[in-house]
């Protein structure tokens, strides 16, 4: 087994997002255990499956499955680097944190979490789709149907990794298919109408991050149907980085608002408003950040 060593940035702690990452959640793309996690993906068409874990100075990486003599070790490198946005500097958005009297709290609390990425914007787009309007446990459920279905699977050390199905796969599953896994008929349909527009390049990762600005952005991804602006900002702030991106109206966002009292109500949009001004260029850190603070780790 080969191990390969990435050097941990300032401001990191991969217990944090580790154990963001394992909120009792039942998600199929990932194995837990104690101070470490496993996942397949596929890089340059070859499924290889990894197990990631830390030393003092060091996030270390162990090649379970596949990476033969011509295994891209760089595109994996840069692939776990995107996950854990691991190449940006945050320290501007601890400064804004620190002068905040409510919100002072998580420099400290939750220091060194990371946004947490989704690598690719089709499985972005589809796990928004499917967590629309149900809770999470349920989402994760249909998530797990969907996958273990349609994606690949890679056993190792007694293990089933999945990766998520690709678009040229869904695209021939029907809405009679889907619905027996308990998609509702409008999920099915979108999630089978996003998956055929990705297969047939009519959309794409490319195309969007091309998109002039922002606001672009958010206007193609709102013009297919099923995709609305809580989908798509969420989206474009797990895949594409754009900070600015904010999921208006998530259950999840609003009630850790009202928990700090920085809102009088969840209809409260000037509030909202005010308070992500003060972040501004790094409104999806506090989103994410506010996320987190519904959790403990009690």
């Amino acid at each position: 087994m080969k191990t390969l060593k990435m050097r941990k940035p300032a401001l990191f702690s991969f217990e944090e997002c580790l154990w963001f990452l394992n909120r009792n959640y039942d998600d199929c793309l990932h194995h837990i255990e104690p101070g470490q996690l496993s996942k397949a993906i596929c890089i340059n068409g070859e499924n290889i499956a990894f197990t990631l874990r830390a030393d003092e100075q060091h996030l270390l990486v162990d090649l379970n499955h596949g990476g033969g003599d011509n295994f891209p070790e760089a595109a994996l490198i840069q692939y776990i680097m995107e996950w854990f946005d691991l190449d940006r500097d945050i320290t501007p958005f601890y400064g804004l944190l620190e002068k905040n009297k409510t919100l002072g709290y998580m420099a400290k609390d939750f220091a060194g979490f990371r946004l947490i990425s989704i690598h690719d914007l089709y499985e972005a787009l589809c796990w928004s789709i499917i967590g629309q309007q149900i809770n999470l446990t349920f989402a994760y459920t249909l998530k797990r149907r969907m996958v273990e279905q349609y994606g690949q699977k890679l056993e190792v050390n007694g293990q089933s990794l999945y990766i998520f199905p690709r678009p040229e796969v869904l695209q021939y599953a029907t809405v009679a298919d889907l619905r027996k896994q308990q998609f509702s008929e409008r999920k099915a349909e979108y999630l089978l109408l996003v998956s055929k527009m990705f297969a047939e390049g009519s959309i794409s990762q490319e195309m969007v991050r091309q998109c002039a600005s922002y606001e672009a952005q958010v206007a193609l991804l709102t013009a297919i149907r099923g995709i609305g602006i809580w989908t798509a900002n969420y989206a474009l702030m797990k895949t594409l980085k754009q900070l600015q991106a904010i999921p208006y109206g998530d259950v999840g966002l609003l009630n850790a608002l009202l928990n700090h009292a920085l809102i009088k109500d969840k209809k409260d949009t000037v509030g909202i408003d005010k308070l992500f001004k003060r972040f501004k260029g790094w409104e999806s850190y506090l989103v994410f950040y506010l996320w987190r603070s519904l959790s403990s780790k009690s």
